[in-house]
């Protein structure tokens, strides 16, 4: 959670905040056709309840926030070119939004998915 102090009082961003807005990044990427659970536990809370923090991992250090990303690309894309864009994608957006650098995005490529080609 990330504590702002100023003379009017505190502000609090919690890490789900954090991980919705890289998750709104990520979805919003070329290339990128969703994200994928991170294990099959939450897979499975995935069914019972829908999370708009699917497939996102945040920690924060007090200084720096680390956000991993679990995601499911496009078929015929270039993975490597879809990954750094949606790397740069969230790290912009989440140092814009927050206000705090983002010292690492890792892109955990989950599976490939081939659209309807009709």
């Amino acid at each position: 959670m990330k504590e702002n102090k100023n003379p009017m009082g505190n502000i609090y961003v919690s890490h789900r905040a954090i991980a919705t807005i890289a998750y709104q990044s990520a979805v919003e990427s070329y290339g990128v056709v969703g994200l994928a659970a991170k294990n099959f536990a939450e897979n499975l809370t995935h069914v019972l309840v829908k999370d708009p923090t699917l497939g996102v991992e945040v920690k924060y250090d007090g200084q720096k926030i680390e956000i991993d990303l679990y995601i499911v690309v496009e078929y015929g894309t270039r993975i490597k070119m879809v990954a750094e864009q949606v790397g740069n994608n969230v790290r912009y957006r989440v140092e814009k939004i927050i206000g705090i650098p983002v010292e690492k995005v890792n892109i955990h490529i989950r599976s490939l998915r081939i659209s309807d080609t009709d």
